[in-house]
């Protein structure tokens, strides 16, 4: 017969067994972290796209009209190939539908050439928004294809929109990295001025999470130039102060906790801390963004 005490024994020698295997598994989880290869994909989480079934260079499969994206690439300085869409506003493809779908679909070897870069680049009233998205997932993945249309949706005929994935994300080769993420998101802001000839006064940086970092990393990099260059605006949604702040508080798939146990303890927080390899100081470049920006009377 099984005594009151004895099931109490059991629970608590289960309880004990539990409570040491999750100490010895978030142990494990804390070494692991030391590591700059494991910080990389839980900071960034390029490995998880959400569109591994689906081709990037078919922008249909994702909802869009035949040709109203152009899946094109923009090299950065060191060489790497970013994926990248131009996506047409939605009643100016409607007005110059018929040109543009006799041009053959799928992935664009010589964006210049095309009636959509045409359109972007010969009109003086487009505006552009140039988006940078957050960890995980590709240009196509979830809410960012609806996002697109809702960016564009404030002026139909005139508001394009410029979609890339980073380093490491979907099509993009290489690993990502703080000062890598920053080089794609000024190559593609050089493109923009540049090759499409957008002025900086009607463009648009806009960045989801991490992209706010990289938003924040390339307005003042450009905020720092001689002369100064700002940009039309600046959007960001769901920022940061900085990585160690995120990660006092984050929870991986809203579960699984980085720091925030540790949180509690300054210290022991303080050492982990320092070994954080890519700190986006997104509060920093704020205001030095800011402060420029007022020294130039913008």
């Amino acid at each position: 017969m099984i005594t009151l005490s004895t099931m109490i024994h059991c629970l608590l020698q289960y309880s004990a067994l539990s409570a040491a295997v999750a100490v010895g598994l978030y142990t494990i989880l804390l070494g692991l972290l030391t590591t700059s290869s494991f910080q990389v994909h839980v900071v960034y989480l390029h490995k998880i796209q959400m569109t591994w079934f689906q081709d990037l260079n078919v922008p249909e499969s994702f909802g869009f009209l035949r040709n109203q994206v152009a899946p094109f690439s923009i090299r950065p300085s060191d060489g790497r190939a970013l994926c990248a869409w131009h996506i047409l506003p939605i009643e100016l493809y409607r007005q110059h539908e018929s040109t543009l779908l006799v041009e053959p679909s799928g992935f664009i070897n010589d964006i210049t050439s095309r009636t959509a870069f045409r359109l972007l680049r010969d009109d003086p009233e487009v505006r552009l928004v140039i988006h940078m998205h957050g960890a995980a997932g590709t240009v196509g993945s979830g809410y960012r294809v609806p996002n697109y249309r809702a960016l564009s949706a404030g002026d139909p005929e005139k508001i394009h929109v410029l979609a890339f994935d980073y380093r490491g994300f979907g099509n993009s080769p290489g690993t990502p990295s703080e000062q890598g993420l920053i080089q794609d998101g000024i190559s593609v802001v050089e493109w923009a001025m540049n090759t499409a000839g957008i002025p900086p006064s009607r463009i648009i940086l806009f960045g989801q999470s991490i992209g706010t970092a990289v938003t924040l990393a390339v307005s003042e990099h450009f905020a720092l130039q001689s002369p100064p260059v700002a940009f039309a605006g600046a959007v960001l949604v769901a920022p940061f102060a900085d990585v160690a702040t995120l990660v006092a508080t984050y929870r991986v798939a809203g579960m699984i906790p980085l720091l925030s146990p540790l949180a509690r303890f300054p210290g022991i927080f303080g050492y982990l801390s320092t070994l954080i390899h890519d700190t986006w100081l997104s509060k920093n470049r704020i205001n030095t963004y800011v402060r420029i920006n007022e020294e130039n009377g913008q």
